[in-house]
């Protein structure tokens, strides 16, 4: 890896997906010399979504940079999204880094910053942390979480086709999950902490699973917590004491959070008491260390239903907008 200092800029924006794009676009609108490093590829964090998602929000509450997001469909999917994405970084040029992950930042003196990555050093007036939270899942912390067949991540549900499926959660995600999978031919059981499906789930699919649910076609262990998992089982904590079942694959869809580690390392001050918020101006989106932002899902902490692409893209017009009063 070359230690040399390779170039110099106004701002180095941290991650690839929706909100840093929007940065790049105000940055770009501002005349500001910029950089976006993003350790994978173009919106990452969307592209590792499963394949059929749909959104919860409508194409226009995803649009940045005042670009159209044209789709026939209620709501856009995951693939309409990446297309979008794509073209916008496409169609203006944006100063992209892909598969360059940032390793550490530092403060140089009062008014730069060093950004190290995996293959350089850059020095910079401003840095924006727009990494969002789903590259760290939320572990169960149980006996067998390690086992191949635990997945935290789901992207299609051919691969469990006549397969005995757990799928731990009541969200989104989960229940996707869930439902998906039985079309497929897995015989799934739902296993969730509380007692009922999430009412955030997604309007147009909650009815589905809960006539699921009522039918029998998909089992449910509500106020149940997976304790166990086997090469060839699972146990579960139910109200009436612990289940065992014959169990071929668990998606533990229990959710993500930022990388909270890397944000220590570089500074930011964050509360160790749930929510865990990081440091930041609600305003200007400044953390505790002066030209050093956050932007996005980041902000939220562990509340990750707080900030999404709808309302989490003011953040790029917020953050350059004090940039450009102060010294640049």
């Amino acid at each position: 890896m070359s230690e040399h200092i390779t170039a110099s800029y106004d701002i180095i924006i941290v991650g690839g997906g929706p909100i840093g794009l929007a940065c790049a676009l105000e940055a770009k609108q501002a005349n500001l010399n910029y950089l976006i490093l993003e350790k994978g590829c173009l919106v990452n964090s969307l592209y590792n979504y499963p394949q059929n998602m749909t959104f919860f929000s409508s194409s226009e509450r995803l649009e940045i940079g005042d670009i159209p997001f044209v789709t026939t469909n209620p709501k856009p999917r995951r693939t309409e999204a990446l297309e979008y994405y794509r073209r916008i970084q496409q169609k203006f040029e944006l100063d992209t880094h892909l598969f360059e992950e940032v390793l550490n930042i530092t403060k140089k003196d009062s008014t730069y910053f060093n950004v190290k990555t995996n293959k350089c050093n850059y020095t910079t007036k401003k840095v924006i942390i727009a990494t969002g939270f789903y590259d760290i899942p939320m572990l169960l912390n149980i006996p067998g979480e390690e086992l191949s067949k635990v997945r935290h991540y789901y992207n299609d549900p051919h691969y469990y086709s006549g397969q005995k499926v757990i799928v731990v959660g009541a969200s989104n995600s989960s229940i996707d999950a869930a439902l998906e999978t039985f079309r497929k031919g897995a015989q799934v059981t739902l296993v969730i902490r509380g007692n009922e499906i999430s009412p955030r789930v997604k309007y147009w699919v909650k009815p589905d699973i809960e006539n699921r649910i009522a039918a029998g076609e998909i089992d449910v262990l509500y106020n149940s917590q997976l304790t166990t998992v086997t090469e060839t089982s699972a146990s579960i904590q139910t109200p009436t004491g612990i289940v065992e079942i014959e169990n071929d694959f668990v998606l533990a869809l229990t959710g993500y959070r930022p990388n909270f580690d890397f944000l220590c390392k570089i500074g930011v001050d964050i509360p160790k008491q749930a929510p865990c918020i990081p440091c930041h101006n609600e305003q200007t989106m400044e953390t505790n260390i002066k030209g050093l932002y956050l932007a996005g899902v980041v902000c939220g902490g562990l509340n990750t239903h707080l900030w999404f692409i709808e309302n989490s893209r003011i953040h790029a017009k917020q953050i350059i907008e004090h940039i450009q009063t102060t010294a640049i």
